[in-house]
């Protein structure tokens, strides 16, 4: 994960998963045809605790075109508010 960015207020980091370069069937997909990912695990979230409501691990599906994009260290963040997540992914409905 990463320590020097630290998301203020109702802003979450998010470290965006990247997408396999091969199919199933072993076509290899080309960086000018991959779609822009949507999916990526919390690295880090704001002070605003009255709005955040996701925690540092969970994976999150987001807006294809939100937030600002960062790259650090060799990895892509993405730096969201916290009301643009559409969805934790994988965890259980209580």
């Amino acid at each position: 994960m990463i320590d020097s960015i630290q998301p203020l207020g109702a802003r979450v980091l998010i470290e965006i998963i990247e997408e396999e370069g091969v199919t199933a069937s072993g076509l290899v997909i080309p960086d000018t045809a991959k779609e822009k990912q949507q999916k990526g695990i919390v690295a880090a979230v704001g002070d605003d605790e009255d709005t955040i409501t996701v925690k540092v691990g969970e994976r999150v599906l987001f807006p294809k075109y939100s937030g600002t994009e960062i790259a650090q260290n060799g990895h892509e963040y993405l730096i969201i508010d916290a009301t643009e997540l559409l969805a934790v992914l994988g965890r259980s409905a209580s």
